[in-house]
């Protein structure tokens, strides 16, 4: 696989979505300013967040401050679950665009699969179709969740962002979503560093020379899953993005598959 950070995957609606992003839950203030700011200037150029994560506007701080053009940037925020509902959504999504600054979302999701859902969706689509977001997707759903968006719209989720990592590898929403060309993007892949100790991935560390980190993140770019890592580390922002001089082997992608055992660093989302 000849990748690099400006690589990128087609969405389903052709839009162009980098394959490494930087994540920014749990980041706030000065902290999630610099760490963006940092991100920028390692080279991502996909920057997820989200209004519960209380830091838009300094995500949109960092884009001013590092001068990069704004169609270079891909900027993914979500609607809440306290915001859900038709016109709740629409508001949201203004109150968004105000906190980043901007004049446009790339990718606007829904944060988590709960009451309202269908509503919020038909709010997206009509966000969509007005030209305000690129692209809309979910988070957090499940198969029945996307099954009821996709018996009941007129638009399909270009993204699933779900939790995603060799220990919670989750095939049949994988399949279920590709069979419906929608892209998971996978958050928490590094499980918030719960699973950096274990022998396979300290096996994998030593063979490759790379961290445990950077193991995580390849294996799933290698599952051709957008990737979006978090830290507020300098040098583990940049050395999250170094994954690009190395291929895991076929063998030992398959040993890493084999590592899953449902664990979640994040709660389940069960919502009916």
């Amino acid at each position: 696989m000849n990748l690099n950070i400006e690589s990128t995957y087609k969405l389903n609606n052709g839009l162009e979505i980098p394959i490494l992003g930087f994540g920014t839950w749990d980041l706030r203030g000065k902290t999630a300013l610099n760490a963006t700011i940092w991100a920028l200037e390692s080279g991502y150029r996909l920057i997820d967040t989200a209004s519960f994560y209380n830091n838009e506007v300094e995500v949109g701080e960092a884009i001013i401050a590092n001068g990069i053009s704004r169609e270079d940037i891909f900027i993914t925020t979500k609607v809440w679950e306290t915001e859900m509902g038709y016109q709740n959504t629409i508001n949201a999504f203004e109150r968004s665009l105000n906190r980043l600054n901007v004049d446009y979302i790339d990718l606007y999701l829904i944060h988590w699969p709960r009451a309202k859902r269908l509503e919020t969706w038909h709010a997206m689509e009509t966000l969509y179709e007005e030209g305000r977001v690129k692209a809309i997707g979910v988070s957090n759903f499940k198969i029945s969740h996307l099954d009821q968006i996709l018996n009941n719209s007129e638009i399909i989720p270009t993204v699933n962002q779900i939790e995603f990592s060799p220990f919670l590898f989750q095939k049949e929403l994988l399949e279920h979503c590709r069979d419906h060309n929608i892209k998971i993007e996978a958050y928490a892949p590094l499980t918030r560093t719960n699973k950096f100790n274990n022998p396979v991935i300290g096996e994998m560390s030593q063979k490759y020379e790379k961290s445990p980190a950077q193991i995580l993140i390849r294996w799933g770019l290698q599952h051709h899953l957008v990737e979006i890592p978090r830290s507020s580390s300098k040098r583990h922002i940049k050395e999250n993005a170094d994954i690009f001089d190395f291929e895991i082997d076929i063998n030992d992608m398959e040993k890493l598959d084999g590592l899953d055992e449902g664990f979640r660093a994040v709660e389940d989302p069960i919502f009916d």
